[in-house]
């Protein structure tokens, strides 16, 4: 009995183009955009293939009625729309389109600096209004100024191009991207004092974190020259709101235009209604061509599934057989855990990832756990979407020397994956196996002993090993009202170096975590956040 017809459903609006582009590959294309849930849960048992964008939510109920679907494309970044739990759990492949719309961003927030230079705005205000004030708008060139560009990903490596064809001197400041490659992007790499210190312009393009959260604050933007520009088209909350509208008032920043806010609520957020800031309502990929692109995209990754098996962006797939998958689960997870901590407990641009599998790890494929620790470190830190398939591609971009050592027994431990970073400034190491039902552990930290769960808000502190540290930190998250859910201590012996990681009930509040790096005896202290 021949097997039935390839078919795709497409959930929502497109152009005719993808029906025709799923026509010439041979495969059935069903383009429905006015099923609700209810709907959709019925209509799904048919089709090999789903694409949407971000108005149709897949659900685990329309998701346990898709006895067909083998892959689900989504026509942009953002999979917030689709359980892609119960997605992998059906062993469908979750696809999306990353960096499809890095031109529309880069174009985007160089308009605004465009609009910030020559008061763009304002003078259509003011002509709207019935007056020409050409004397009051006068602006500044770009031709010979300074550009810095925080953050370089896709979109500011495009953004850097663009500031080229307008004669501007690009700087950049990316604390994960090594020299070399900076190198090869034509940027030149500089620490963020003198990034400040020399811009005329200043765009952000970094993702935010607990350590990018108001990235430029108070003490930032006094380093800038008076009369600097801003622009950021990236996350809300990488600038204190509050310190750039105290600079706006005082005038030594000449201007902002943010394409993103902190504070959404437009009513209550002051720069809303200030006169030397421009706001867009976060139109960085709202183009025709950035839509279009992504929509071609992942009909192109879906016909490649159907059709030939290759699988690309694939959010949640890793090459692995399907019998191995139940045993190797609880590696894959702690190697992605393992990944997440280190990448936020190492400062510097990482230049050779080493890990280390020892014991029954040894026994499972490990590129896969490779894979795995990449996407948990790269994701922690940039902005572009890593996943399994390009996580490799990711660390080759950046520079990074990798290494992978299997050895077959350890004294301590059945099973043990290790990892250890190094740096442009220092070298960080960490190690962890299972106990019980595969329940992860961290339980090595910079060749200290140590025993925690890594999930959820931690505390990791390096310190003097004395009596009265703990006790001290313990009295200043108390007073802020953070609780310690648990703690874990290690050491190399008395009076030596010391380790502790605390489990929290709440993340560290930032101000709170610097209270506690300028105690006494305490060498380092890192806020880790692992969901």
């Amino acid at each position: 009995m021949p097997s039935p017809a390839l078919k795709v459903l497409i959930s929502d609006p497109v152009k005719p183009e993808p029906l025709r582009q799923f026509a010439e590959a041979e495969i059935e294309a069903d383009l429905r955009t006015d099923l609700d849930a209810a709907s959709l849960r019925e209509a799904i048992g048919g089709y090999d293939g789903l694409v949407v964008r971000s108005r149709t939510l897949v659900t685990s109920e329309v998701l346990s009625r898709a006895d067909r679907l083998r892959v689900i494309g989504r026509a942009g970044t953002g999979t917030d729309n689709i359980d892609v739990d119960a997605a992998s759990r059906r062993g469908i492949i979750v696809m999306n389109t990353p960096g499809e719309n890095s031109v529309s961003t880069a174009e985007h927030a160089f308009s605004l600096l465009l609009a910030l230079a020559r008061n763009v705005p304002a003078a259509d205000r003011s002509m709207r209004e019935g007056r020409r004030e050409s004397g009051k708008f006068v602006g500044v060139e770009l031709h010979g100024k300074t550009l810095g560009i925080l953050g370089l990903g896709r979109i500011g490596r495009e953004v850097r191009s663009r500031a080229a064809a307008f004669g501007m001197r690009v700087l950049g400041h990316d604390p994960y991207l090594p020299a070399e490659a900076a190198g090869r992007f034509q940027v030149e790499l500089v620490p963020l004092h003198r990034l400040l210190a020399e811009a005329d312009f200043l765009t952000l393009h970094t993702p935010l974190t607990e350590e990018t959260r108001h990235i430029v604050g108070d003490a930032e933007l006094s380093l800038m020259k008076p009369g600097a520009r801003i622009v950021n088209c990236a996350r809300g909350g990488l600038v204190d709101e509050r310190a750039l509208l105290k600079a706006l008032d005082s005038g030594r920043i000449a201007g902002a235009a943010l394409d993103v806010l902190e504070e959404e609520d437009l009513s209550r957020n002051p720069l809303v209604k200030h006169p030397r800031v421009v706001l867009t309502p976060h139109l960085g990929a709202s183009t025709i061509e950035a839509q279009d692109q992504v929509t071609h995209a992942i009909v192109r990754q879906v016909i490649s599934v159907l059709k030939d098996g290759v699988v690309r962006n694939a959010v949640n797939m890793t090459a692995i057989e399907p019998e191995l998958l139940p045993k190797l689960a609880p590696f894959l997870n702690l190697a992605e855990r393992l990944g997440r901590f280190l990448a936020q407990i190492v400062a510097g641009a990482a230049r050779e990832i080493t890990i280390t599998y020892h014991g029954t790890a040894v026994d499972f494929p490990t590129r896969p756990l490779t894979t795995a620790f990449l996407k948990g470190f790269f994701r922690t830190i940039l902005s572009e979407p890593v996943n399994e398939v390009n996580a490799f591609h990711t660390a080759r971009e950046r520079g990074v020397a990798l290494n992978e050592v299997r050895r077959v027994e350890h004294q301590e431990f059945s099973s043990l994956v290790a990892a250890s970073v190094v740096t442009d400034r220092e070298r960080r190491s960490c190690a962890g196996t299972h106990i019980g039902k595969g329940e992860p552990r961290i339980v090595r930290v910079d060749d200290l002993p140590v025993e925690a769960a890594p999930d959820g808000s931690l505390l990791v502190f390096g310190n003097v090993d004395r009596p009265g540290i703990v006790g001290v930190l313990g009295t200043i998250l108390g007073r802020r009202g953070v609780n310690i859910a648990a703690m874990t201590l290690g050491r190399d012996k008395w009076g030596g170096q010391a380790i502790a990681i605390l489990n929290l009930d709440t993340p560290v509040p930032q101000d709170v975590l610097e209270e506690i790096r300028a105690q006494d005896g305490i060498e380092w202290a890192r806020a880790v956040e692992i969901r």
